[in-house]
Order: structure tokens, then C-alpha cells, then sequence
């Protein structure tokens, strides 16, 4: 192919979802040439329609970066749920509660459709992005100043710098040479879009079994989010079930709060933890799902991801404000070395809770209602804990 068919860029972006799409929108919005390639659009928004089942928990700092964007003004126009109390528990009778109050603030995070999101930022994007949509990438070759990717329509995209943000199974990632590391976990995850017989709450909360966590996502008006954690068998037999006979085995499981629910919609997932060996390689970096998975145990992932394009968007634009090469080995570097630790470290917490409240040992038990009772008495451990979901720091 002749190099007069190449389309220059500052920047590529593979992935086109919620991390990958706030990528694109704050690079080009300052002043950056921005190649977006995505295979599939995310669909117009219909007031109307079902609440969709993926669904993600967007803490304050994530809020407040999605707001410098612009895109979060545009959300609160579709849909979205404010939550001011996060509870946790074992048994009812002994609920940790977090207030928002106790960190002086008016709500805790919201919870917000994946695709809503994704169609907020996508409404954003300026003049000066360049969107290859339905499109994706199916080689790529580096040189010393630049990543060529060559798209399944024939186009070359030549850049200073490539983002992979297209998610666990990354095939960017893979073209890169990027090995990764992680497990399947033994369990699995079932999600129900219900309707409740309260009108909208403002709490979210999980209680904690030896098979695994139950938790309850609000969402506007009477409807709610249930997620159901048990072994894979298990959750397999659950999303076979009609709704009718899934509402009646959540009644039996869940606890009383969760009330008379009614299952409109249901879907389930491996669970499964990654860790990419390194961030980058040469002239691609990866943000987001990309670089790491983890446990969805409290919602953390996209915000991890946000943390990931945040940081890595600002060393971009700084370094273009300052007229250096925005794709050099040390900017990826300090990108790797904030994000890696930090993201390695909510990894870990997530699976410590995994092993101790995900099973009966009676030592274990005994650990996991001491913590809960201290956390329960303890104003400042539980400000400390509030902080740290909102994502403080």
C-alpha cells in the first residue's frame, strides 16, 4: 500500500467504551489530532426503554473528571442514580452503614448504565477527532517515532502513540507482545434487572455469605440492580431459570430488605483477575480493562480505568503543551509507575475480602465480624472507608 493512503495522527485509540471514549474526548479537546476505532456505536438513548443490565458504580472522583469533560451534564439529562449510603453486613442485624454525610458530602457515587455513559461521552466529542466506527484493527508495526495500525478496511493509521482501551481480551494488547498474568476465580456472577416495590432508594449494599456476596444496586424510579455471587454451577442454573422462578429463588436468598422483587431481565459472567506484565510496549499503552481486570466485588473497575486514562491523558497534554514527543519511554513510565501500584493494590484488597468473606472457616468468621464490629464503632475508620470509596485521596 502506497504511503500516501497513510492517515497521520497524534494519537490512536483502540476502544471506543467508557474509558477509551473519555481518553479520546479529553486529548482532543486539548487540541490533540485523535484517531478513535470502534466496532460498534453505542445506541441512541430511549427514555422509555429497560434500564440496561450492565451497569457500574461511579464514585466522586470519577464524577468530577467525567464533569471537567462535559459529558457528566449530558448524563444527567438520560439517566442516572444517586446513592447517599453504602451498607455492608453479614447478618442484618449487625449493618455497617457509610454516610455521605460523614465525609460532608451530598451523595457517595451514582449508579449508571455502561451504555449511557459511553453515549454521554461519545456526544462530546469535538470536530478534530477523527472516528473510524464500525471498524477494528487487525496489524500493527512499530518504529522508533510512530505505530502503524492497519484497520479491517484497508486504512493505515500512523501515530505517536497508540491506547489500547478494548477491554480484557485486549487484542491490541496481544499485536503488542504484552503478556499478562491472573485467574479465573471459582465463582460467578449473576445480574437481574428488578423491579422493587419501593420507589427509588438511596442506598447500595451488600451482604456477605459463605457462598459468596448479595448485592443491591439502586436505579431510578422502582427498579433496582441484584447481583448474586455463588459457584459457577450454581449461578449457570440461576440464569436458566424464566424471572418468575428466578424473583422466588431471590426471595429466598436475599434478605428481607431487598422486598418483594420482580426480575424483568438477567445475565451472568465469569469472574476472573489480569494483570498485563507491564503497561506498554514501545509506542502502545494500555488504559483501563486492558491493562487489568479485577474482581467486581465493589464496583471499583471502571474507576480504576478512569484513574488509568486520567492520569495518562494528562501527562499526554502536558507534553505536547510543552512541545516534547508524547510517546517517549519515560512518559510511559510514569504513567506505569503511579498506575501499576495503585492498581495492583485494589486487586489485592478485593481478593483479600474474597478469601474473608467468601467462605465458613470458623477463624475467618470470627476476623470478618471482629472487622465489621470495629468498623461499625469506629467514626474515623468509617470516614477513612467512606473517603476511600468516593475515591479521596
Amino acid at each position: 500500500m502506497s504511503s500516501n493512503t497513510i492517515e497521520q495522527f497524534d494519537i490512536s485509540i483502540v476502544g471506543g467504551g467508557m474509558v477509551g471514549a473519555a481518553a479520546a474526548l479529553a486529548l482532543s479537546q486539548a487540541g490533540l489530532h485523535v484517531a478513535l476505532i470502534e466496532k460498534q456505536a453505542p445506541a441512541d438513548f430511549q427514555p422509555e426503554s429497560a434500564p440496561d443490565l450492565r451497569v457500574s458504580s461511579i464514585n466522586l472522583a470519577s464524577e468530577a473528571w467525567l464533569t471537567k469533560l462535559g459529558c457528566w451534564q449530558s448524563l444527567q439529562k438520560m439517566r442516572l442514580c444517586p446513592y447517599q449510603r453504602l451498607q455492608a453486613f453479614e447478618q442484618p442485624a449487625s449493618v455497617v452503614s457509610f454516610d455521605a454525610a460523614e465525609i460532608k458530602r451530598s451523595h457517595l457515587g451514582h449508579i449508571v448504565e455502561n451504555n449511557v455513559l459511553q453515549l454521554a461521552l461519545w456526544q462530546q466529542f469535538p470536530a478534530n477527532l477523527t472516528l473510524f466506527c464500525p471498524s477494528s484493527v487487525t496489524a500493527l508495526s512499530q518504529a522508533e517515532e510512530s505505530a502503524l495500525l492497519t484497520l479491517d478496511n484497508g486504512k493505515q493509521l500512523n501515530s505517536k502513540l497508540v491506547i489500547a482501551a478494548d477491554g480484557g481480551n485486549s487484542h491490541l494488547r496481544r499485536l503488542a507482545g504484552i503478556g499478562t498474568n491472573g485467574w479465573q476465580y471459582q465463582q460467578a456472577c449473576l445480574v437481574a434487572l428488578v423491579n422493587t416495590p419501593y420507589p427509588q432508594q438511596n442506598v447500595t449494599w451488600q451482604q456477605f455469605t459463605p457462598d459468596g456476596p448479595k448485592a443491591f444496586l439502586p436505579l431510578p424510579g422502582q427498579q433496582g440492580s441484584v447481583v448474586w455471587y455463588d459457584n459457577a454451577p450454581r449461578v449457570k442454573q440461576l440464569a436458566a431459570l424464566k424471572p418468575a422462578q428466578l424473583s422466588a429463588e431471590l426471595l429466598k436468598a436475599f434478605p428481607a430488605q431487598l422486598g418483594k422483587v420482580e426480575v424483568v431481565a438477567s445475565s451472568w459472567f465469569p469472574l476472573a483477575r489480569m494483570d498485563a506484565n507491564r503497561y506498554y510496549s514501545g509506542r502502545v499503552v494500555l488504559a483501563g480493562d486492558a491493562a487489568h481486570t479485577i474482581n467486581p466485588l465493589a464496583g471499583q473497575g471502571v474507576n480504576l480505568g478512569f484513574a488509568d486514562a486520567k492520569l495518562l491523558t494528562e501527562l499526554i497534554i502536558n507534553a505536547h503543551q510543552q512541545q516534547r514527543d508524547i510517546g517517549t519511554a519515560d512518559l510511559l513510565k510514569a504513567y506505569q509507575r503511579k498506575r501499576k501500584p495503585a492498581n495492583l493494590l485494589m486487586m489485592s484488597t478485593m481478593d483479600g475480602f474474597y478469601q474473608l468473606f467468601g467462605n465458613d472457616i470458623a477463624p475467618l468468621r470470627n476476623l470478618r465480624q471482629l472487622a465489621l464490629s470495629l468498623t461499625a464503632r469506629s467514626a474515623t475508620l468509617k470516614i477513612l472507608v467512606a473517603r476511600y470509596a468516593v475515591g479521596s485521596e
